[in-house]
């Protein structure tokens, strides 16, 4: 039988998803109110989410003044990136050693799909497209899918979200010449032929190589707001 959310799930999964996907800023106040009348919901349900929300580090709450979005900084950008470098390259490793002809299928199949999509907004040439970051995901997640350890990808799955708010943040504030899909392809090349060492080293590769250009986004982004004072506006 299918689990039925309850009312407090339904408000963490709605606002968690506008924290990552930036709807709601670094530095948002949250006023529960609000949020009871949005999700038409009773305040110990949405006190219920925050408090999950806060849990994961997505959220803050503050004596006497509630809830905002957590800031981001430079400081959270370069660990989170190394904690994620850490679990991607242990996932993928054992990924590519499990690995059926399921997974090589599922790895195929996503990879079309990445090349096959827009990366950029038709209407707005800054933004990442919505598509390519469902299909840039789907990739990542086909590419570690084998690992056989579910609290590993539970880890892994929380990193790469928390990744996803800084790279929605910098995106429109870089201007950087990269040929990303030729990064992925030669990850899945290498992951399709068994070659570990060298699919885990680029993965390494690509992921400093964006937390690189993430950086700069960053501090051209904190120099015009620092975050946490107020928020920002996308």
């Amino acid at each position: 039988m299918a689990h039925k959310k309850t009312l407090s799930e339904t408000v963490f999964d709605g606002l968690r998803a506008d924290i990552l996907s930036c709807r709601l800023a670094p530095g948002t106040r949250l006023r529960i109110s609000d949020f009871c009348e949005s999700f038409a919901v009773s305040l110990p349900a949405v006190r219920e989410a925050l408090s999950k929300l806060s849990a994961e580090g997505l959220v803050i709450s503050e004596p006497q003044r509630g809830y905002r979005v957590a800031p981001v900084s430079l400081e959270d950008l370069q660990d989170l990136t190394e904690t994620r470098i850490d679990l991607e390259s242990l996932c993928l490793a054992r990924s590519i050693a499990r690995g059926t002809i399921d997974w090589e299928t599922r790895v195929v199949a996503a990879m079309h799909r990445l090349g096959r999509t827009a990366y950029r907004t038709a209407d707005d040439p800054s933004r990442l497209s919505d598509a390519w970051s469902e299909a840039h995901h789907a990739l990542h997640e086909s590419l570690v899918s084998a690992c056989g350890s579910e609290r590993l990808l539970r880890m892994r799955a929380q990193m790469y979200e928390q990744g996803e708010r800084y790279r929605r943040l910098s995106v429109p504030l870089y201007k950087h010449d990269r040929d990303v899909l030729a990064e992925h392809t030669a990850i899945v090349t290498a992951a399709l032929g068994r070659d570990a060492d060298t699919a885990t080293a680029l993965m390494v590769e690509h992921l400093h190589t964006t937390a690189n250009i993430l950086v700069a986004g960053l501090k051209a982004l904190l120099s015009e707001d620092p975050i946490g004072k107020k928020a920002v506006t996308l």
